[in-house]
């Protein structure tokens, strides 16, 4: 049997475990992304400057709120760079919640946020790792 294609005529991948939990991985850091960017002006989900160390004003000549549309904005690119090129989206996502993580690690009382968020970057890890296997040079996924 060849490698993805299972004896049902399944498309190559879809009955591969490996092969769904990248597709999961992948919408999910795609979409979260982008809804917890667009979230930034809305403040439906949360009041996101509240997240923001008090640290971060004093060093950048923005106001807290300023700063934290502009994080709305990356978010938003990340999400779309997931979508379009996982390869490079997920670590440039990892990489981000690295950064958030730091940002809460300053902030008593936020740390229980920060350790979920290390854990999202460990599965922006996984699908930049799955994205080695399951996309190609081109963009098309397998």
């Amino acid at each position: 049997m060849a490698r993805g294609i299972d004896s049902g005529g399944v498309r190559p991948g879809l009955a591969n475990p490996s092969y769904q939990a990248y597709v999961v991985l992948r919408i999910g850091f795609a979409v979260l992304p982008i809804l917890a960017g667009l979230d930034k002006y809305m403040h439906l989900l949360v009041n996101w400057d509240l997240y923001l160390s008090p640290l971060v004003p004093r060093a950048v000549p923005l106001s807290g709120h300023t700063f934290m549309l502009i994080v709305g904005v990356i978010e938003i690119v990340a999400g779309l760079l997931v979508a379009v090129r996982p390869r490079i989206g997920a670590y440039v996502v990892m990489l981000w919640l690295w950064g958030i993580v730091v940002n809460l690690l300053t902030i008593p009382g936020y740390y229980d946020i920060a350790l979920r968020d290390f854990g999202l970057s460990l599965g922006a890890l996984a699908l930049a790792r799955l994205s080695e296997e399951f996309h190609r040079r081109d963009g098309a996924s397998r």
